[in-house]
């Protein structure tokens, strides 16, 4: 449930309701707002059926949250929830491009395309260095090498990076070298990892699962909110449906549902979404008419030769014409790029 103080309580006061929820045995998380101050309240809330919290000096109200997430809900906060990566913000009014390789293969082909993306508007390189694959006789990627490699991009170009990492062991390593966690779709539920990303103050990209049900996406970023990490970006991704003539069914629907459901961004990628490189294009163009606030798109300077995901790769070029679409979306919508 959550608390929610008067307008005019004061720092006492507040710290009184907590004092008391913690002695209950509720772990808390405050949410500071323009205009009041909002105690979540985590755990069963059976000793508080004989607790009169609104009775309390500063109490405005006590409403209880039906739905399993907590934290993630709009309930717990109203306003938008917007994520700063070096100055960059997602979630605000800005729609925020991601783009690059979905592996890192070498410092000349990253070193390409980073200053491709960066020439046609992203402000955020992507690249993975860990690849989770289906066959385990499949590249699986070059590891810290990789890493430095998008590190050496990053100093060259001035491109935040985001990059995956697969494992709770991998986690200090990786923030070493990344500027945002990605979760991949095959960990989406790995709750280790959840909580070891949660510890740390950097931001996560969440990827939603293959075959994750809205809820349960939410559920993986709660993980990482209870944890104290609320810099939280959700990714829709596609996920794995009766279809066959793309590689995963980009759910839209999503977009808007889960920023009814949720304060937490939510971008898209429609690289992973549709398979299809004829299709990203227009994938994107409706992502950003659905309200997503930002993209992840998969570059590669020569999609034929790539190691991992050619077919959906956008060349360098097409990705220039992809800006300049969603620039349209973007500008009919009162936003920018």
């Amino acid at each position: 449930m959550v608390i929610v103080m008067a307008a005019d309580a004061t720092q006492k006061e507040i710290e009184h309701v907590v004092e008391r929820l913690h002695e209950l045995g509720f772990k808390t998380h405050l949410s500071t707002g323009i205009e009041r101050t909002i105690i979540g309240a985590i755990g069963d809330e059976k000793p508080l059926r004989d607790e009169p919290l609104e009775a309390f000096p500063g109490v405005e109200k006590v409403v209880p949250i039906m739905r399993p997430f907590k934290l993630a809900s709009r309930i717990f906060k109203e306003q938008d929830t917007i994520v700063d990566v070096n100055g960059i913000k997602i979630g605000g009014n800005r729609i925020v491009l991601m783009a690059g390789p979905c592996a890192v293969e070498s410092y000349e082909q990253v070193m390409e395309t980073a200053r491709a993306v960066k020439e046609a508007g992203a402000l955020i390189l992507r690249g993975g260095a860990f690849k989770p694959r289906t066959s385990p006789h499949k590249f699986q990627g070059l590891g810290e090498e990789g890493l430095k490699i998008l590190a050496q991009a990053k100093e060259e170009t001035g491109l935040s990076i985001v990059t995956e990492v697969m494992s709770p062991q991998h986690v200090e390593m990786v923030a070493k070298y990344t500027d945002i966690f990605q979760i991949g779709t095959r960990n989406m539920q790995n709750y280790m990892l959840l909580q070891e990303v949660g510890r740390t103050d950097k931001p996560v990209l969440l990827k939603r699962g293959m075959s994750a049900r809205v809820e349960e996406w939410i559920l993986s970023a709660e993980y990482i909110l209870d944890m104290g990490n609320f810099n939280v970006i959700l990714c829709e991704r596609g996920i794995r449906t009766f279809e066959t003539y793309t590689r995963n069914t980009l759910d839209l629907n999503a977009i808007p549902l889960v920023k009814q459901l949720s304060h937490l961004p939510v971008i898209v990628d429609p690289s992973h979404g549709t398979g299809r490189r004829s299709l990203v294009i227009p994938m994107a163009r409706a992502a950003i008419a659905a309200g997503a606030d930002g993209l992840l798109v998969e570059v590669h300077p020569n999609p034929e030769k790539a190691i991992s995901d050619g077919p959906q790769s956008l060349i360098p070029e097409e990705f220039g014409r992809l800006v300049e679409e969603v620039k349209r979306v973007a500008e009919a919508l009162g936003r920018q790029v």
